[in-house]
């Protein structure tokens, strides 16, 4: 495996492909036979892999992993500084090892993914991520912060409408907001089904949708690793009040979001505004 890069920014992508491989390797061992074992590896070997390279080469920094146990808890003040650690430390990994259990385990299917950010208390931006990497491993491709991606281009659909072009947006295959449809109709979208939330995102990143919207029950490891890719490549990243995403919360419920070109994002706010309440 080698020892990673010490820069933040190309760590998170090392470690994103690091558990990105050890994935794969699962998939190729276990075959699809048994979809709920294959989604109980695929987690274990990829939280154990992350945890371990971590303590090994950031002993310092906390961290946040979906498959931690109580993860989802959310912690009352007059406990939390005691019982969670990373909510008074100054830098906090915030990973999301297996994005997609359910794609991971269908034969064929390329959106799930790896997401590794990090959190900074120092930070200036209001999300604090200073590095993260979104790894695609069915698509042999891993999005990261340290060479954040060109702002993406118009999708071909979009290019070719006029001024009245087709946005193309990225939804859940299977938990869609109620809302989607309308929003969709009132703004001249295009819906398009995908996997995982990060699948999703990287595809707003690489200009192969433009934009993502979800509601109804997200966490922040769903989002922190895809939001610090967007924001680095200059994508607007909110809640869909348009109010700004926090991370390294008391509470790790992050229950909506939206991503999308910033050419975008004004209508598409005040269209969710209309169909979201």
């Amino acid at each position: 495996m080698g020892s990673p890069p010490m820069i933040d920014g190309a760590f998170a992508r090392w470690l994103a492909t690091q558990a990105g491989q050890a994935l794969l390797a699962v998939r190729a061992e276990l075959g699809f036979a048994d979809p709920g074992a294959l989604r109980s590896a695929g987690d274990k070997v990829s939280h154990d892999l992350i945890r371990t390279e971590l303590a090994k080469w950031r002993p310092g920094d906390a961290v946040c992993s979906e498959e931690d146990e109580g993860s989802r808890l959310a912690w009352a003040a007059e406990v939390s500084a005691g019982a969670v650690s990373r909510l008074t430390a100054d830098r906090v990994w915030i990973v999301d090892p297996l994005d997609g259990t359910r794609e991971f385990s269908e034969e064929g299917r390329s959106d799930w993914a790896v997401h590794v950010a990090l959190w900074a208390r120092t930070a200036s931006t209001p999300h604090r991520l200073v590095a993260g990497a979104v790894g695609l491993p069915a698509q042999h491709r891993v999005l990261g912060t340290d060479l954040p991606p060109a702002y993406p281009p118009m999708t071909l659909e979009a290019a070719t409408s006029g001024g009245g072009r087709t946005i193309r947006l990225a939804a859940s295959r299977s938990r869609p907001p109620v809302f989607l449809t309308d929003l969709a109709e009132d703004v001249g979208a295009h819906l398009v089904p995908m996997g995982s939330a990060g699948a999703k995102i990287a595809a707003v990143v690489t200009g192969e949708v433009d934009a993502y919207v979800h509601a109804g029950g997200q966490y922040e490891w769903d989002s922190a690793a895809p939001v610090a890719v967007a924001t680095a490549t200059g994508l607007h990243a909110s809640r869909i009040d348009g109010s700004a995403l926090k991370y390294n919360e008391a509470d790790p419920r992050l229950p909506d979001l939206l991503v999308c070109r910033k050419d975008l994002a004004s209508r598409l706010l005040a269209a969710l505004q209309r169909h979201s309440g």
